[in-house]
């Protein structure tokens, strides 16, 4: 690691190895190379004087790329693509006469870029189905615990666990159906020229249909079923904007379990797992911080402001091209990948490591249960034959006592010894034991995992 300059912390802290070769120098200008060689193909196919040898010479040195030439040339030039074109041309002699054939330099970036982006999609999309899935055992587990629910983070009535961890996963459930949309609609720029009237390859084979098939067979090399029919330069940036909408959404579903489980770490209930020589705090020996889902939020909010960076992008280009667009593109649309990416991994090992605290959740939910049974003792109580005026009026006296003295006043048991109320704790806490406390909870997850989770995955 170079200690002396400055390294993006997704290269160097945070980034999978598969993202970060996706995104890395050697694909892209592989990539490039892999245009060149599909171009030239296709070329030759449709009758252009391009013999089987210069083919295979660029085929052979696709993924040998000498750098530092390329770098060298690039300085003299001024021009990353045709320094490229430059060090192809040197590594393939005999090839090097019709490297770059009626192309222009966004035939290869824009292309390169969007052959990349989809990779990187197929990534997201598999990391987002594994997280689901992870969601999805854990629901399993917990589909049945009774937990307290929170409503304005203020206690409300019970669920399940498995009830909460659901509503997780229908949010990514959403978010894998974006990414299937948006990965079967991604288009291909393909063979447009300089200002995408395709007028260089119109020259090259003076024949329309010709042009027409060109572009398809050049397409189907690179494993691309659309193909914009109509662009300038460039493709329509929008496509840019829509494909990191899909990750900025990604994000907000990220930012809300993660905050959720900072909210439960608080109230003991779900904690991140903690290592043997881990530290919380350099000052505080005892903390045990949730610094994981802490660092999705913060990756998160960034996915969320990268995405706004297309939208200026897209509305900024000026009529068939403008080059403003290329310095922001190579470094919002990598970040916003890689960060997506981050954040996968960062949940995935959160959900498979947290630790779930059945005792504090049942001490929490028994300490607020009493206060939400209150309506169900007041019917049991009038069902004996009492005023239930009185009786209302009698519950909220123990309650607002029992919430001003805290956790040192037993609701029950001042309730118990309420003469006027006539119940026993026995049947106070056959009240509080009802089941129908939960309403539905376990057999929604059941519905939902059974009818939509398990189906999509099983896709």
């Amino acid at each position: 690691m170079d200690y002396t300059h400055y390294q993006s912390p997704f290269s160097t802290r945070y980034a999978s190895e598969e993202m970060s070769s996706i995104f890395s120098l050697q694909n892209r200008f592989s990539t490039w190379r892999k245009i060149w060689v599909s171009l030239a193909e296709a070329e030759k196919e449709l009758g252009l004087n391009i013999s089987h040898t210069q083919i295979q010479e660029l085929k052979d040195h696709v993924n040998t790329i000498n750098f530092e030439k390329a770098n060298q040339f690039e300085k003299e030039c001024r021009h990353d693509v045709f320094a490229h074109i430059l060090a192809y041309g040197e590594d393939c002699p005999k090839a090097k006469p019709i490297i770059h054939l009626g192309a222009t330099s966004c035939l290869i970036t824009d292309n390169a870029d969007v052959i990349i982006m989809k990779d990187a999609l197929k990534l997201i999309r598999k990391k987002t189905a594994f997280l689901m899935q992870v969601l999805a055992n854990k629901a399993i587990e917990t589909k049945s615990m009774p937990v307290l629910s929170y409503t304005h983070f203020q206690a409300a009535q019970p669920t399940t666990v498995g009830k909460r961890i659901c509503m997780w996963l229908n949010d990514f459930f959403i978010d894998l159906k974006e990414l299937d949309y948006r990965l079967k609609e991604i288009s291909f720029l393909g063979l447009k020229g300089a200002t995408g009237t395709q007028a260089s390859f119109l020259e090259l084979l003076k024949d329309k249909e010709k042009v027409k098939k060109l572009e398809s067979l050049f397409a189907k090399k690179l494993s691309f079923a659309n193909v914009f029919i109509i662009s300038g330069q460039t493709y329509t940036r929008k496509q840019d904007s829509l494909v990191l909408d899909t990750l900025s959404n990604l994000a907000i579903s990220a930012h809300k379990i993660s905050t959720d489980l900072r909210l439960l770490a608080h109230e003991k209930e779900i904690e991140e797992s903690f290592g043997k020589n881990q530290v919380g705090s350099s000052a505080m020996p005892y903390k045990q911080n949730p610094m994981l889902n802490e660092r999705v939020c913060s990756l998160a909010r960034y996915v969320l402001t990268l995405c706004e960076n297309p939208k200026y992008t897209a509305s900024l280009q000026w009529l068939e091209r403008t080059l403003d667009d290329s310095a922001n593109r190579r470094l919002c649309i990598p970040e916003a990948f890689l960060a997506t990416d981050t954040i996968l991994d960062l949940l995935i090992n959160i959900v498979q490591n947290m630790k779930i605290n059945p005792s504090v959740i049942q001490k929490n939910l028994s300490h607020e249960l009493p206060f939400m049974a209150t309506e169900n003792i007041l019917m049991a109580s009038v069902n004996k034959g009492k005023d239930r005026q009185v009786i209302h009026e009698r519950l909220k006296e123990h309650c607002l006592k029992a919430k001003n003295e805290g956790v040192n006043t037993d609701l029950l048991e001042e309730i118990a010894n309420d003469k006027e109320i006539s119940l026993n704790k026995a049947e106070l806490n056959a009240i509080i034991a009802n089941e129908n406390f939960t309403g539905m909870a376990e057999d929604q997850v059941d519905e939902f995992l059974k009818d939509v989770i398990y189906p999509y995955l099983q896709k």
